[in-house]
């Protein structure tokens, strides 16, 4: 169902990643580069690139994110990439009337680093809040800290096993991935100010008008769910216009954080509440989630990565660096082929009906 020739998407770094995207997007249009100041673990140079097809007054626009989370956009832009090569290809093509908007690598210094987070340490999809406001308080994360820092494998694990029994699983995973605003060393801090890719995603939509036309936008993200599983997570309200928007387009497959059906938790300052806030009632924002291992295991990676990151830059070429680094690759990027056939096969699937929905040729309910 998935040649060969596709997997060849799925590239090794940052570098690869970009050339490979600049080439696809060359075929067919004029990707415009957004560069960021800091530099790669090879001192290379770092941007994030957007890419607009199809009529530039088109009334419907699927906006397609990737590296929201850095380390996950290998994956991201993957499936760009293969998306590009439908369009060249002439195996798919926009609906009369919608164009496609394409972010590559929102966070590309992350992408380099083999991070979720940017050079300050913000989780830019915990960054989307009102800085205008006084911060959220999680009162859980600043209660574990200590122990998310605690070398000792068993002993915190030990803490967070008790956290849990004490207020319960969900309650756990908010406490560390809900979102947390005290402490820029650590994990899913949103931040004191919006980043860098949050004015850049508010330049976009600003520039191409996007709060005035019809919007499907998917933002693909790894590292939650079941291996290889592409989850449809709307973190819409659930009595609201997207999420029945979401739900017309894509069916009983849609998961409501917000209603606990979903993998996900409810989460602080998520980039969809950027989107939520100009959309209007027949579009409609959702992150496509490819599942991989256990989150017990994504808190695992990422607290070792902030760990390894909390006095500044490593040694790139550290053995400790290197270990660090290949199990974020391997939970955020798993190198089987079944796994990326995985990933093709339901991004090509959800973005058909994203196009579908535009289309007004959608699914009912």
């Amino acid at each position: 169902m998935i040649n060969a020739d596709a997997l060849q998407h799925f590239q090794p770094d940052y570098r690869a990643t970009t050339d490979q995207f600049l080439a696809r997007a060359r075929a067919v249009g004029t990707p415009v580069a957004h560069p960021v100041d800091d530099a790669g673990p090879a001192g290379e140079a770092l941007a994030s690139y957007s890419l607009w097809l199809g009529p530039e007054e088109a009334p419907q626009v699927l906006v397609l994110l990737s590296g929201t989370h850095g380390v996950e956009g290998l994956t991201g832009s993957a499936v760009q990439a293969d998306l590009l090569h439908e369009l060249a290809a002439g195996s798919l093509t926009l609906p009369p009337d919608c164009a496609c908007l394409m972010v590559h690598l929102l966070n590309p210094w992350g992408t380099a680093w083999l991070r979720r987070c940017d050079p300050q340490g913000i989780d830019l999809n915990r960054n989307f809040i009102d800085f205008s406001q006084p911060l959220p308080d999680n009162s859980g994360y600043l209660a574990l800290r200590e122990a998310l820092f605690d070398h000792d494998s068993r002993q915190r694990q030990q803490a967070l096993a008790s956290y849990g029994d004490r207020y319960g699983r969900t309650a756990l995973e908010i406490a560390i991935s809900g979102g947390q605003y005290s402490d820029p060393a650590g994990p899913f801090f949103g931040g004191h100010a919006p980043a860098a890719a949050n004015t850049l995603i508010h330049t976009l939509i600003r520039a191409h008008r996007l709060d005035q036309r019809q919007l499907a936008v998917i933002d693909l993200h790894t590292g939650l769910g079941p291996y290889g599983y592409g989850e449809i997570i709307c973190d819409h309200l659930p009595d609201s216009d997207g999420t029945r928007t979401a739900q017309r387009w894509y069916g009983d497959a849609v998961t409501l954080p917000a209603a606990g059906t979903s993998s996900s938790v409810p989460k602080e300052g998520l980039l969809d509440y950027a989107w939520h806030r100009i959309m209007d009632a027949d579009s409609c924002f959702v992150t496509l989630e490819f599942g991989t291992y256990s989150t017990d295991q994504l808190f695992e990676v990422i607290l070792a990565d902030h760990r390894l990151h909390r006095h500044g830059l490593p040694d790139w070429h550290a053995a400790g660096t290197r270990a660090v680094k290949q199990a974020m690759r391997d939970h955020f990027y798993p190198g089987q082929r079944q796994w990326q056939e995985l990933v093709l096969f339901r991004s090509r699937q959800v973005i058909r009906l994203a196009l579908d929905g535009l289309a007004g040729t959608g699914h009912t309910a």
